[in-house]
């Protein structure tokens, strides 16, 4: 029988489910194991209570052998390697862009100036306040239910969530506007499951191999790396998509490319640096690593404030 990790939110359950179907239905026995974490017992934003809250419980599990295989939202995963682990599968990505759930029905462009919108991301704050709407951006913890509720109840006029999220619990019905990368960049890995096992465990690494997706690697690869090189984590004011597209060569030939746009923000929203680049989805580290480079070039590690937590 292998052992699914996963944490216990609807969300986390929604998304190890589906891999615990996946590998059912390729004739394997698994059943998921609940795993709380330090983020599940605190409502203090993940800037504060630091990098891993959401997965270094499940590694721990996974190290002890009290679970096969641990299912994370990748993009919550730290940015350093962890030697004892491999990401043996990323599955294909949802959709990547951030939601907006207003009251009334209301997108963002028309939201009253100092409207109150929940999101505790700094990536969000600070592309939220460059687009100068006049917004008072409210700190946000807790599951999807809760954040939604807080419109609900008027405590909030909106909030900013993952799309990806409300499209796996089944409530893309409360969205009232899915923002354009063009106007929030999403973080890096969103939207992107990984399937992490022990590094020596060779036959459930094979197993999970079924369940990867190329083009979805390539992409997170591509983020991940910029992430890595800006020695920036996950709560940095970094946005970032890479896209794998169909170009010619030069011969007139259909290739793919790997297309990756980034952002690095000042979190009062004060300016936003942009860069892209193109290269072959089999570069991506290189690529990531290199648009990372020319965004510092441009000033980014200052506009940070010099945030690191790699």
């Amino acid at each position: 029988m292998l052992r699914v990790g996963t944490r216990g939110s609807l969300l986390a359950r929604t998304q190890a489910g589906s891999v615990r179907d996946a590998l059912r239905a390729a004739g394997a026995r698994a059943e998921l194991v609940i795993v709380e974490t330090a983020g599940d017992r605190s409502q203090a934003p993940v800037a504060e209570i630091g990098v891993g809250v959401f997965t270094s419980a499940l590694r721990d599990e996974l190290a002890a052998g009290r679970i096969d295989l641990a299912v994370h939202s990748y993009k919550d995963l730290p940015t350093a390697p962890d030697p004892r682990f491999s990401i043996a599968a990323i599955p294909v990505r949802a959709d990547v862009r951030d939601a907006l759930v207003a009251r009334d029905g209301l997108v963002l462009g028309e939201l009253p100036a100092g409207s109150r919108v929940g999101t505790s991301a700094p990536r969000r704050v600070s592309q939220l306040r460059a687009l100068g709407l006049g917004l008072e951006l409210v700190p946000l913890r807790g599951n999807l239910d809760t954040r939604l509720g807080k419109v609900a109840a008027g405590e909030l006029d909106a909030v900013v969530v993952a799309r990806a999220g409300l499209a796996r619990i089944d409530r893309l019905d409360v969205i009232t506007e899915t923002l354009d990368p063009v106007q929030v960049l999403p973080a890096p890995a969103q939207g992107a499951l990984a399937l992490e096992c022990r590094v020596d465990d060779v036959e459930l690494r094979a197993a999970l191999a079924g369940l990867d997706d190329a083009g979805t690697r390539a992409a997170v690869v591509a983020e991940r790396a910029l992430l890595a090189e800006l020695e920036a984590g996950c709560t940095a004011p970094v946005g970032a998509l890479a896209e794998v597209v169909e170009s010619l060569d030069d011969a007139g030939r259909i290739v793919d490319e790997l297309s990756l746009r980034a952002c690095a923000a000042a979190l009062d929203g004060s300016d936003v640096i942009r860069a892209s680049l193109v290269g072959a989805p089999s570069e991506a580290g290189a690529l990531g690593a290199a648009l990372a480079r020319e965004l510092l070039e441009l000033g980014a590690r200052e506009l940070m404030g010099g945030s690191t937590d790699a």
